[in-house]
């Protein structure tokens, strides 16, 4: 052979060589990268080929799928009272990526998560059938709380306090999610949703932090009370009323200036909600004893899952004591979700025990065998002695039967709560948030649940705003739901 035909060859072979290094490149190393790339069609003619699996609620179904009329997509996701449940389920869509726990879970509910592949399936690389989300949520008390909240915006959510499944998730303004499913007819729905001021996409009761207001007095008297610094609810505070804010000449007055505040015990400061006891008991602790108590209960934990992420909840730092002494008060940065206030609760209720809070108790597959079971998995933490939980159960009873929180009362069981006013906009200008955190206890049952509810917005007057007026009813209807026999 001459040298010039065998140089030829030589080069020909590299270029052959080069071409099966590349491919091999691609089909191993790129291209999972390419087949998971949103802009890759066939991933979503594959996920909406065949139904999807469904989300359960109560043993019942609350999602399913439905022919498509035109298109490449065969199937799209469908809704049973989707408003109702849309804080829960999020949405499928053909267009946009799922949310909650249709995002959360869509590789279980298109059937590509490996533990649905039998052995065949493995060896064909087929798509095995569909698995299903079993959900902890309680319809009953799903609706009471929808229906309580009406036309007014907040968010809502109960927990069972002994075994930290989470009841009802619960947002105003809802959404339809079936509006969102089809390719054709989303972007018109979406564009409408996000313009919409309201803002009925933002799960309100998992992500939309906001001021707690007197509610996180709970939080400060079960700080002083680990501490020491007061040994019952029932022992004098040194609180003068008004209390002039430290390093400042601004003295913080209570809503009532008429209550008995003055040196007022935890009982009665959280049964005429002392603004003045409060302030002055944060500032005693120091912040860092406060906020180790509020991280306790699960301020400040930015990988909340449950298994929806929740946005952190937050307690600050770096303060003044003036600045501390408002944030005893639930004002300043300190900010909660109706998730956090009621896990608040649930701790207390429980004997200072607070249990993980899920809203999914199993995944299965396609047949109802058990994949995972949350319920088991569940753990606990002591956030507070027994004997504090018990002291301030006994207080918040006082709230319910004879202080401001009233409206809350459930015949035949216990109920203990905690009202509160969080201030909205540059020195209160706006309507004031109203919230609620309560728990409540049958007598005949045994059923327990811990609550939470903030009224962001509502038809009532500035000077009816109240977390009784508003709130209290809101948690009393999910409360009566949750314990009925």
């Amino acid at each position: 052979m001459n040298k010039t035909i065998r140089r030829a060859s030589v080069f020909t072979l590299l270029l052959v060589l080069a071409l099966l290094v590349r491919a091999t490149w691609v089909q191993f190393y790129e291209g999972q990268a390419l087949a998971d790339d949103k802009d890759n069609r066939r991933n979503a003619i594959e996920t909406y080929s065949a139904p999807l699996g469904n989300i359960i609620v109560g043993g019942r179904s609350v999602t399913g799928s439905a022919p498509t009329k035109t298109g490449d997509l065969r199937y799209k996701r469908t809704y049973t009272d989707g408003e109702l449940y849309a804080a829960v389920t999020g949405f499928a869509s053909q267009a946009y990526a799922p949310t909650q726990l249709e995002g959360i879970y869509t590789d279980l509910l298109n059937g590509t998560d490996n533990r649905l592949k039998s052995v065949l399936d493995t060896i064909t690389n087929q798509r095995a059938d569909p698995g299903n989300v079993v959900t902890t949520i309680d319809p009953e008390v799903q609706k009471a709380a929808y229906d309580a909240l009406g036309d007014k915006k907040g968010g809502a959510v109960a927990i069972d306090p002994k075994t930290g499944k989470i009841l009802a998730v619960v947002s105003t303004p809802s959404y339809d999610p079936s509006s969102l499913t089809d390719a054709n007819t989303a972007g018109a729905a979406w564009k409408k949703l996000t313009a919409d001021p309201e803002k009925p996409l933002v799960n309100r009761a998992l992500r939309q932090p906001l001021p707690p207001g007197s509610t996180f007095k709970l939080v400060v008297a079960a700080a002083a009370l680990e501490d020491g610094l007061y040994q019952s609810v029932d022992e004098k505070t040194a609180s003068p009323d008004p209390y002039t804010l430290p390093g400042t000449s601004r003295d913080l007055s209570n809503e009532n200036p008429n209550a008995p505040c003055t040196n007022a015990t935890i009982r009665t400061a959280l049964e005429y909600s002392c603004n003045n006891v409060f302030a002055k008991m944060a500032v005693q602790l120091g912040q860092d004893k406060v906020k180790a108590m509020a991280e306790k209960f699960g301020f400040n934990d930015d990988k909340l899952d449950v298994p929806v992420r929740a946005y952190t909840s937050v307690y600050p730092s770096d303060m003044y004591p003036s600045q501390t002494a408002l944030t005893g008060i639930g004002q300043f940065d300190v900010t909660a979700t109706p998730l956090q206030m009621a896990m608040v609760s649930a701790a207390i209720a429980n004997g200072g025990k607070l249990v993980s809070p899920h809203m999914v108790s199993q995944i299965t597959n396609s047949g109802g065998d058990v994949l995972q079971d949350y319920d088991d998995e569940a753990g606990s933490r002591e956030i507070v002695s027994s004997s504090t939980a018990e002291q301030l159960q006994s207080a918040m009873q006082t709230v319910v039967e004879q202080g401001t929180g009233t409206n809350a009362q459930v015949p035949g069981a216990t109920v203990g709560g905690k009202t509160g006013t969080a201030q909205h906009g540059e020195n209160n200008s706006q309507v004031p948030y109203a919230w609620f955190t309560s728990y409540g206890k049958s007598g005949s049952s045994g059923k327990e649940v811990a609550v939470a509810v903030v009224v962001e917005q509502s038809n009532a007057a500035r000077s009816e705003v109240s977390g009784n007026g508003l709130a209290a009813p809101v948690a009393k209807a999910m409360m009566e739901a949750a314990l009925k026999d």
